[in-house]
Order: structure tokens, then sequence, then C-alpha cells
């Protein structure tokens, strides 16, 4: 059953008026239970207003849970705390390092204070002082898991892949951890709250993690928030509420979504190539399958080594454009077309796209019951940016999109690339592609629709080719050809054929197109801005 949640950031004392705005608002709305994300009380708080809270003058009119923030406990608090007594009716200290399951089932880990990393060897033995350990942050990693996190300190590194705006003054005033990040990567809250340490609020879009060995298609997503203080002169936002339902899984990626900040950006010696077909937005393939092939004895990569997948530490994150429900969009990297090939036509950036499924499978048929989720998500965003090609071209361009289905591969994507209306309607792309499989000696196309191609016994290559006129309407084609082992298919067939048809041969290995990370930055910032109106995932 869902809980109604409360959500405050820093008190600094100011227990009347607190807890007569919760009374107000709880005769309204029911909250469940509170929480002080931040300091409940001031570092110099005075005894009287404290003596009221303990001994019910003040009155706190739901349950309300705090821990240590950035400064310490009044003296009285403390004692009441040490006796392990209640400090009032509703009032519940969480403890500095705990895990607490609230009547609704909702579990919160929280961990005050900030870090103190000049000690070392274990963790800290009092509960009231402002500080932590690397000791603490690390025990409470064996949690597992947590509805809600609580700490003091927000987790370092938080606003990577983030486009919400901070202030340089206020990123000043933020005090982070890498300990804190880790502590959250590990955990994966639905919720993180931290207090604003100035007049400012931060909500960060909500981000994804990366899924574990055992639950690849787990879809563990994380709030991050940060209330401003209470009664706060900017007025900024200082109460957050929300509904959660106690350990209910996330069915769909919320819009913004964006890959894990605390995902590595570290390089590690490069995973095996797997014929070729795995290098990280690489367009999927080395030219006639690679010549570093998998050992035989070795399994297929995993989602911890698959460069297509959210959970490898490689991932280049920079390149992600947008997160869908079952799939995300990516620039490529080393793209066939450079940044002012499409110039003339509006288009000011490559615009070569993969679009990946978040699932871990070779084909749409191992994707199993969600298979049709998941290539609706896909085509989805083929969709949408087909109609943005046509529309900042003024339809001079078309698009086209190819895969190549293969039951021993190991993450199923499709290349998007434009391509001239003009050369789509007069027949030369569909020709580039039968022709050169007549060369390869590779079986004949097929039009069909294959669909999601769930009972497809075969491997295959496809492409969609697809114009719009903005006059007599859309053309679409779906060519399809079967693959089996009496030949050797070039896994650089697609790439091959839109090479020669938009006279970039020379670009024909995504090896030799050679960008600085800068560049590929801004090819997605172009590809963002100008697929916005489209980006269904925004909404």
């Amino acid at each position: 059953m869902a809980a109604k949640v409360i959500v405050l950031g820093n008190v600094d004392g100011k227990l009347q008026d607190a807890f007569a705005k919760l009374e107000t608002l709880q005769k309204k709305q029911n909250f469940s239970f509170a929480i002080v994300s931040g300091n409940l009380f001031a570092g110099d708080q005075d005894d009287v207003n404290v003596d009221k809270l303990i001994n019910g003058t003040i009155r706190v009119p739901l349950s309300t849970y705090f821990t240590v923030g950035t400064t310490p406990l009044p003296q009285a608090v403390v004692e009441r705390i040490e006796k392990d007594e209640d400090i009032c009716d509703n009032l519940h200290f969480l403890g500095k390092r705990s895990t607490t399951k609230t009547s609704n089932g909702v579990r919160i880990v929280a961990l005050g204070g900030v870090l103190d990393a000049s000690i070392v060897g274990g963790q800290s033995k009092e509960q009231h002082l402002p500080f932590h350990t690397v000791g603490d942050a690390n025990a409470l990693r064996g949690a597992n898991t947590a509805d809600i996190l609580l700490t003091a300190s927000w987790p370092a590194a938080v606003t990577t892949n983030s486009s919400v705006p901070l202030a340089p003054e206020n990123k000043d005033a933020i005090i982070a951890s890498k300990e804190i990040a880790e502590l959250c990567a590990a955990l994966k809250p639905r919720y993180h709250f931290s207090a604003s340490p100035a007049s400012f609020f931060y909500e960060r879009e909500p981000f994804l993690h990366p899924p574990t060995d055992n639950e690849f298609d787990s879809k563990a997503i994380t709030r991050f928030i940060s209330p401003a203080p209470f009664g706060n002169s900017s007025k900024a936002k200082a109460l957050y509420a929300f509904n959660i339902t106690p350990g209910e899984s996330t069915i769909s990626v919320p819009a913004g979504c964006t890959p894990s900040p605390f995902l590595s950006r570290e390089r590690k010696r490069a995973a095996p190539d797997n014929d070729g077909q795995f290098s990280r937005f690489g367009n999927g393939h080395d030219q006639r399958g690679g010549r570093h092939k998998r050992p035989k004895h070795l399994p297929p990569p995993g989602p911890d080594r698959c460069f297509f997948c959210l959970s490898n530490v490689e991932t280049d994150t920079h390149m992600i454009c947008c997160i869908g429900t079952e799939a995300y969009v990516t620039t490529a990297k080393g793209p066939l077309p450079s940044q002012d090939h499409f110039a003339t036509t509006g288009l000011s950036f490559p615009c070569h796209q993969l679009i990946i499924p978040l699932s871990h499978e070779p084909t749409f048929q191992a994707i199993g019951a969600d298979a049709e989720k998941v290539f609706k998500d896909m085509t989805r965003f083929k969709e949408a940016m087909q109609a943005m090609v046509a529309s900042q071209s003024k339809y001079k361009l078309g698009a086209v999109t190819w895969e190549i289905s293969r039951q021993k591969g190991i993450h199923i994507h499709w290349q998007f690339a434009p391509v001239s209306h003009d050369m789509i309607r007069k027949g030369l792309v569909e020709a580039g592609f039968k022709v050169e499989a007549e060369n390869q000696k590779y079986p004949p196309f097929e039009e069909t629709n294959l669909g999601p191609a769930t009972n497809e016994p075969s491997d295959f290559f496809r492409v969609w080719i697809w114009s719009d006129d903005g006059d007599t309407g859309i053309q679409s084609k779906e060519l399809v050809m079967r693959l089996d082992d009496s030949f050797r298919f070039d896994l650089q067939f697609g790439r091959r054929v839109m090479a020669k048809l938009l006279g970039l041969e020379a670009r024909l290995s995504w090896r030799d197109v050679v960008q600085s990370a800068a560049e590929e930055v801004e090819d997605v910032e172009k590809f963002k801005a100008a697929f916005k109106p489209w980006d269904f995932s925004l909404e």
C-alpha cells in the first residue's frame, strides 16, 4: 500500500514554525510520516525551545524521522537518546548510521554527519556527533536496498549527465563525498534526500542504475532531491511530498531519465570483440567479421562487459542522447557522415545514431514476453528521428535504419543514418543494398514486415528505407535478407552500402574516424536540441 511522505530541508531550530506548518498540511493531506532531511536543531539552539519540544508544548503532529545533520544535537536531546528514550511523541531519531522500516513498510537507510576522513579503522562509536567515517558508509552498503536514502552530504558527481542547472556559488556550498556516491550506487534507493546547504532547491533528473549480474533487466531508478532550508528568505522549495509503495518494482523508465552519474569514466582494457560486433557505439561491427575473435571456450560477455549495456563501467555516457522506457539512443562512435556532411540540408551534425534496448539479449526472440514492448519503444525512437530528419532538412533527407539479428550475437541494436530523399525516391538506396548483396553472392532481399520477429527461426539482416516529401506523403519499405551458415556475412555490410551511397568510402571503418570527446559531446548536444520537439522520453 502506498505511503504518502513529506520531506523538509534544514529546519535549523525553527521548531515551532516547522511543526505548525506540518500540522496545517497534515489536516489536508494526511501524510503517513515526515522526514527532516537536514538539521532539525540549530548549532546554537536555545534550551527553551528544546524543553518545549521535549515536554510537548511544541507538538509534533505526525510521525517524523530525523538523523544527525551537520551541527551537533542539543545536550538535552543527546541525553534522551543515550537513555534510549523517546525525545517526544511522534519524533523518532533514526540514529546516525541506521536502517529503519516504518510501520508502512518503507525502508529508510540513514547516514548522518559529514565524512571525517582522518578517522580510520572502523565505525564511529557514538550516534549524535555530526560526522561519520568511511567505515560507517561501507557498513551501510550491507543494507542491500533502500526505499529512501537519507544523508547529510551529497553524493559526489551526482550532477554528472544532468542538465539541471546549479549556480557556481551553490555548487561551492555543497559538501559531497564519493563514499555517499558509492552507498547510493550500492543501495539503488528510489529516493535519495540530502538537505541543501544554502537557500536553493535541487531536484536532479531520475537516473538509471546498471542492473546486477542476476537482474539483467531490472530498472532501478533513483531520484535525488535536495530541499531548501525551511523558512528561507529566497522562498525556495523547502518541502517535498511524494507517494511511495514499499518494494514496488519500476515498470517503466520515467521521462528525462539519465544513466547513473556514478558509472566509472576510467578506461580499462577493452573486452573481447566477439567477431568484431561489439565495440562501444562503434556501429556494431568490424570489417569482414573482425580479426580478433572471441576464443570459443569463453562465454559471451555479460552486461558488465557488454558495450551496449549501461552496467559496463566503460560506458561512454556522454554519447547517450535520451532514454525511453525500454530503449535508449546514442550517437555513433566514429560516425559515417562528418559533422558538416548534411550542412546544406539544415543538419549540422552527423545524425548517425544507435537505438539500443535496455535488455541484454541478442535478438527480439530472446527477449521473450517483453519483445513487443521493446520493439515498440525502439520503433517509436526510429519514427521520431525520421520525422525530425525530414522536418529539419525541409524534406531533402530521408532515413535508413538497419539491423543484424544473430542468435550468436550479444546485444541487439539498430543503426540509423540520413540519406538523400531523391536517392530513396529514385530507388537508388534500395538498389544499393541489393547490388551489394549480389556482388557478395548473398541471398536476395525480400520485401516483408517481420515486426519484432519473435517467431523468426533464422538469423537475418534487415533494412528500413523511409522518406517523406511533405506533399504526396510517406514511403517506407522493409527489406530482409536471411542469413545461414552457408556463407560468411560481412558484419559491416550496412555501413559499407551506406558509405558508397553517401560517397564516404574513406570513412568506411569507424576506427578510422577519430573524434575528440569535445566533438562527440558537440554532436550529442546538437542532436538533442534538434530532436527535442520529437523526444517523447521528455514527456
